[in-house]
């Protein structure tokens, strides 16, 4: 009797946290897509790169599911800690950045291996430049 009250406890814990996360990536889709694009992006890209520098890594490639998981599970938190403050600029101020210097490491990736020319990225690395705050 107390091991299925136990059980059933447990699982509707569960329960009630798996709807939770349903609920909040269905209302934040756009953020955990840009999050996982953009990681998936940069990580392609870089390990194309790598193998035609160093050859193919499998802990490389495999890091990229790791850091893209960390980084779905940080903006979940950050969600949820957005929620239930009612703070609504937390995300915009921890991940925007984050897609920022990773959308600019995918452009170094892709200039390294040659799908941007060098010349090219040089002309908006300097354009990124331009609008840093300082």
């Amino acid at each position: 009797m107390k091991t299925e009250i136990t059980a059933t406890g447990i699982a509707g814990l569960i329960a009630f946290i798996c709807s939770y996360l349903q609920i909040l990536v269905m209302e934040n889709a756009e953020q955990f897509l840009a999050v996982i694009s953009v990681m998936f992006l940069d990580g392609v890209l870089g390990i194309i790169a790598g193998t035609k520098i160093e050859g193919f890594k499998t802990k490389k490639a495999i890091s990229l599911l790791k850091n893209t998981a960390v980084w779905v599970c940080i903006l979940a938190t950050i969600l949820i800690v957005e929620r239930g403050f009612s703070v609504g600029w937390l995300s915009e101020t921890f991940i925007l950045p984050f897609i920022v210097f990773q959308l600019i490491s995918a452009l170094k990736n892709a200039a390294r291996a040659g799908y941007i020319k060098n010349a090219l990225l040089q002309i908006i690395m300097r354009n990124v430049d331009k609008h840093k705050v300082v």
